[in-house]
Formats: C-alpha cells, structure tokens, sequence
C-alpha cells in the first residue's frame, strides 16, 4: 500500500469517528429498548438495519410484576427511544417510565389504541385489559404505532420503516386468517379456554370462545379456595376436559383445579403450554409474535377437538 493511500485511509477514518451521529457518513443505528419481547419483535422487524432493539423481559418473565434493575435503567437512560405496552401492564415500571418520559422518547403503544376497543379490566377502575397482542387484528394497530415512533425518532428512516411495517403487516393479516381458520374447527361445546390468569380476553373476543383465568387480568391478584371450588364447580358442570398453563406464570393453581375436579372423578388434563405475556426462546420459532401465536393457535385448537397441523400454519413448530 502506498503512503498517500494508507494516508487516505487514515484520514477517512479519523473523519468517521469525528462525524456527528446524525451524518450520512457515519451515522449510528437507532437505539431502541423495549420492555416486552412482543414490543422489541415488531420494532426489530420494523426498524431493520437502522435500529438496535433490546428487550428487558425475556422468556418466561411476567411484565405484571417486573421492576427495573440497575442495567435496565442505564439501558432506557441511554436509548434514543424507548417503548413501552402501557395500559398497566408494566405496573412496577410505570412510575420510572411516567418520568423518564420527561425528558427522552417514551412512548406507550398501546395507550393510542381506540378505547372502543379495548375490554376492561375488572380489577382497576378506569383501566384496560393490556393483553392486546392475543388477537393479531388488533396487534397490528400497535404495530402501526411502533412504525409512528420510529419515524418520529428517526425521520430519515420513513421509507425503510413503512416498507419494512408493509411488508410484517402482510404477515400478520396471514397469521390472522389461520387462527380464524384453525379456531373455526374447534366444536361449539369446546370452546372454553381455561388458564392461569385473563391473559387471553382479546382472543375470546375475536374467536367467540369463553376465558377463564384462574387469576385476573394481573398476575398480583391472588387465586383463593373460594375461586379455585367455583372454577372446579365449571369444569364439572361443564363437561371441561382440557386446562392450559402458562409459560411466564406459575402452573400452582392450575394443577390444583386438576386436583379438585379428579376428586369429583372429572378427569382433566393440561391441554399444553401457552405463550400469554412472553414469547419463546431467542432463536425459535416460537421467540418471535407470529411464532408465539401460532403455537397458541394450534395448541389451542387441538386440545380442544379442532383440526389444525402439528407443526403449524408455516410448518415451523416444534
């Protein structure tokens, strides 16, 4: 290599470190942290090569009741946005988001969503079911408000971030059509979700089957012996033979209503394991939103005398 090459390059470099973020020479990924798997997902989908996503709740980690650790907070104070579900669903972490809102890009995309069409949460007054990724339809009104804040954060990047939401809106009007495929096969007697805590409101509503949570909408509220007999009482009466637990909530309860209803001599089984307020395993299949409700879809729907493929709509399930 010649001097005045080697020189060139030298050069260019010392520029490129000394270039602000926003030049078009050198100009840094968008730092995004998201609290929920479901979040970071769409925005990782959404943002491209433009954005570096991290997520603070990983598989099997409950957003009801997660706070903050240290590393968490030096990542939001740190990132040029973050995102958030809201609608109480990240309880513990409301406060510090409220106010970290003051001064950086926080934005709760869940709260824009009409409250037309959100159910209400029987457990606080004036509040909303925040579980709203159970039914893709309306997912996909929050992923649109994703695409917004990253445009909002990052102007630059408006045609990368509308074509990329485009294009994962597409996918999920499809995961939308299998799950009202699949479900539709499910007898109209069978169709009774029962599971750990009111995760799956939202599905209920799209599909027309009956949720049962042994907990409320929060995973803090407390599952007593009164609502344990009255749920047993349902499974009985109702000829239920299938109960489902979840990944990011202790199985305990549901086990217990197994317990009672096989005193009664009504055999129950656990119908399998759902995706309710977390997604799979980085890497899976079952790690990303279409991967998590298709699990849900098929697992459901099988369980409960549907018909649908064991490995899914995409062939993808374990």
């Amino acid at each position: 290599m010649n001097l005045s090459r080697r020189g060139l390059i030298t050069a260019m470099t010392a520029l490129a470190v000394l270039l602000p973020a926003g030049s078009a020479l050198a100009e840094a990924k968008l730092s995004v942290v998201a609290t929920t798997g479901m979040i970071a997902d769409a925005a990782s989908r959404i943002g491209g090569t433009l954005v570096d996503v991290h997520a603070l709740m990983g598989p099997g980690v409950d957003p009801h009741a997660y706070r903050q650790t240290r590393s968490d907070i030096v990542a939001m104070t740190k990132a040029d946005l973050v995102l958030w579900n809201g609608l109480y669903l990240e309880a513990q972490l409301e406060d510090f988001l409220l106010a970290l809102s003051k001064g950086k890009k926080v934005v709760a995309v869940a709260d824009a969503v009409p409250k037309s069409l959100l159910i209400s949460s029987p457990d606080y007054k004036n509040r909303f079911d925040p579980h709203l990724w159970m039914d893709p339809t309306l997912w996909s009104r929050v992923v649109i408000n994703i695409r917004d804040a990253l445009i909002d954060a990052h102007p630059r990047g408006e045609t990368h971030f509308r074509a990329n939401a485009d294009a994962y809106l597409a996918q999920l009007k499809k995961l939308a059509h299998y799950t009202t495929a699949a479900l539709s096969t499910v007898p109209a007697e069978s169709r009774v979700v029962v599971s750990s805590h009111d995760a799956f409101s939202y599905f209920g509503q799209a599909h027309g089957f009956d949720v049962v949570g042994i907990q409320g909408i929060s995973t803090a509220s407390e599952a007593g012996l009164r609502r344990i007999a009255e749920l047993v009482d349902l499974l009985v009466d109702q000829n239920i033979r299938a109960v489902f637990v979840e990944t990011s909530v202790s199985d305990r309860n549901v086990r217990a209503l197994i317990e009672g209803a096989a005193a009664r001599g009504h055999d129950v089984v656990i119908g399998g394991e759902l995706y309710s307020d977390a997604m799979g395993a980085p890497g899976t299949y079952e790690g990303t939103y279409i991967g998590m409700i298709d699990h849900n879809v098929t697992t459901i729907t099988s369980a409960l005398g549907g018909r649908a493929p064991d490995t899914g709509m995409q062939g993808l399930l374990n």
